[in-house]
């Protein structure tokens, strides 16, 4: 049984903005969906098939703020959903009363959608959701999720069939995101002898871990090459 993948609302009128914060999210495996009024985002949150929120507080109808209220007093999981406020005042009172209001977390423009990234993978770790896939033996990192004793990896909502070695560089990788693991210490984590590394290089799974990636519906490349240094998984 897998979880689905997250779906994320964003709620925002500056179309470039919309687009920005749509790629980073969607790059790390999340279903982003995309609106230009307050009304409009409470209708499609009444249903609450959503996880999380984040809503613009300057809209053109409702704003942000209004919306926040009135989806804090949706009965059920619409009511209880994640909010992550974007918003170009930094005024403190502003920032108080979104947090009073119910809101999850508060971020001025311009802002580093990697940060807002981080922001949502953040929240959606505290979720009910996030908690029974961890009861089931999968820890979430970003856009994967993995399964040591059952050696499985996933991305997004999509299982990963990997090949043993496959296997044995992307845990490794995802042990330590972010940091550059060189082919030598990546080597030592996935190969059993020195016969074997000699016919199946690292560089040469790294490609068909792309691939498999890129089947599953990564958008850009969350594996990075360092040149002359080695590979490291940004999530």
């Amino acid at each position: 049984m897998t979880t689905p993948v997250a779906r994320v609302l964003v709620v925002e009128d500056e179309a470039a903005i919309a687009q920005t914060i749509l790629y980073a999210l969607r790059s790390e495996g999340y279903a982003a969906e995309h609106c230009l009024l307050g009304g409009q985002a409470l209708q499609l949150l009444h249903g609450g098939q959503h996880d999380l929120v984040v809503l613009d507080v300057g809209l053109p109808d409702l704003g942000g703020f209004e919306v926040c209220r009135r989806l804090r007093a949706l009965p059920g999981p619409a009511g209880q959903l994640p909010v992550i406020f974007l918003t170009a005042r930094n005024d403190e009172v502003d920032r108080v009363m979104g947090l009073e209001l119910g809101a999850d977390d508060y971020m001025t423009k311009p802002f580093s959608p990697r940060e807002l990234v981080a922001r949502v993978r953040a929240r959606l770790r505290r979720t009910p959701q996030a908690a029974a896939a961890a009861a089931q033996g999968w820890q979430q990192h970003g856009a994967f999720a993995i399964d040591r004793e059952g050696r499985r990896i996933r991305y997004g909502d999509q299982p990963l069939d990997l090949t043993r070695y496959e296997y044995a560089l992307l845990e490794a990788l995802l042990q330590r995101p972010g940091a550059i693991l060189s082919r030598a210490q990546l080597m030592d984590r996935g190969w059993d002898s020195t016969a074997d590394s000699a016919d199946r290089t690292v560089d040469t799974h790294i490609k068909t871990l792309r691939a498999k990636l890129r089947a599953a519906g990564a958008v850009a490349d969350p594996i990075r090459t360092h040149r002359g240094v080695g590979y490291a998984l940004e999530i």
